[in-house]
């Protein structure tokens, strides 16, 4: 049976000598690294379809469209959509991914900007929640742009497509969450 040995210290104190503060800045580094990972990285996979990503710096927007237009043609075929569903879901797909798009080199950006703070002579706590809070705003923004697509789309499709849908997604998900 293992024992930690433990130094008592008074509430007020920090031990700045140690690796304590480093691996605590080191840890918040991470988080904010990896709040702006999941924008992108939700924004990019949640719009993404194949090898290609439909946010991709090099795709300019009449690619995207036609990115997406294909995404949407496999995605009408798998539910049964009508050609005037067909038209309606890529008209909301291709307005979110066109409003979405911009998220990139804001994701990009807000990386930068947590190295620069992580490694700057001081820490600017200041700067540090600021960058916090912009990118919960971030992640906030992209949740509620993608729940609007996926709304509109419903609406678009019957209850029989939905159902369709979900049954999909619940084999896929059997396949990618093993536990």
């Amino acid at each position: 049976m293992e024992t930690q040995d433990t130094i008592p210290q008074s509430s007020g104190s920090r031990c700045h000598h140690s690796g304590g503060a480093r691996f605590g800045r080191g840890v918040f580094f991470l988080l904010i690294a990896l709040a702006a990972g999941f924008v992108g990285g939700y924004a990019g996979k949640t719009l993404a379809h194949g090898p290609g990503r439909l946010l991709s710096a090099t795709m300019d927007p009449a690619q995207m469209d036609e990115h997406v237009e294909r995404m949407i043609k496999h995605f009408a075929v798998e539910v049964d959509a009508t050609p005037e569903q067909k038209e309606k879901l890529t008209a909301i797909a291709q307005t979110a991914a066109r409003d979405l798009a911009p998220l990139r080199d804001k994701v990009k950006s807000a990386r930068q900007q947590a190295i620069d703070l992580m490694s700057a002579e001081t820490v600017d706590r200041a700067a540090i929640e600021n960058l916090r809070a912009e990118q919960i705003a971030l992640m906030d923004a992209t949740s509620k742009r993608l729940t609007q697509a996926l709304a509109d789309a419903a609406d678009v499709l019957s209850v029989e497509q939905r159902k369709k849908l979900a049954e999909r997604a619940q084999r896929f998900g059997h396949r990618h969450h093993h536990g």
